[in-house]
């Protein structure tokens, strides 16, 4: 387990024996990762995805609970509700993505759909394409 607590947290409150940094180089970390444990954030739960990795999320604020509810919508994740949170709830989560294949397995299925997606060469050409005919983009079956 590697936790990032960011600038500012203090390490010696957390239990067990984790590796924990300030900074952690999330990409290379997702190509080894089993799991992610995330608030749900837009950019963690899309380089989860990217790496096929599937998520327990703990959303927090802002867009994280539509990020989460999605993220259980789609099979790739289960959620944890603050209102919920406990050690044993958070445990379920964990247990239950690890052990049920179907979440891994939605996890690649969505890796393959985001990298046949184009990317951001691909977003690009659509907004060059809308500022060039100011119509809009309608996508292609």
């Amino acid at each position: 387990m590697v936790i990032s607590l960011g600038a500012g947290a203090s390490p010696e409150s957390l239990p067990g024996n984790p590796i924990v940094v300030s900074y952690a180089p999330q990409l290379e970390l997702l190509q080894k990762a089993t799991l992610t444990i995330t608030h749900a954030g837009m950019n963690t739960t899309v380089e989860s995805l990217t790496k096929g990795v599937p998520m327990a999320a703990i959303p927090v604020a802002n867009d994280q609970p539509g990020v989460a509810a999605r993220i259980a919508y789609t099979g790739v994740g289960e959620v944890v509700y603050l209102k919920e949170l406990s050690v044993s709830q958070v445990r379920s989560a964990i247990e239950t993505v690890l052990t049920q294949d179907s979440y891994k397995q939605r996890a690649i299925a969505l890796q393959d759909t985001i990298a046949r997606s184009g990317g951001v060469k691909k977003a690009a050409d659509i907004i060059e394409q809308v500022v060039l005919t100011r119509k809009p983009v309608l996508a292609k079956k």
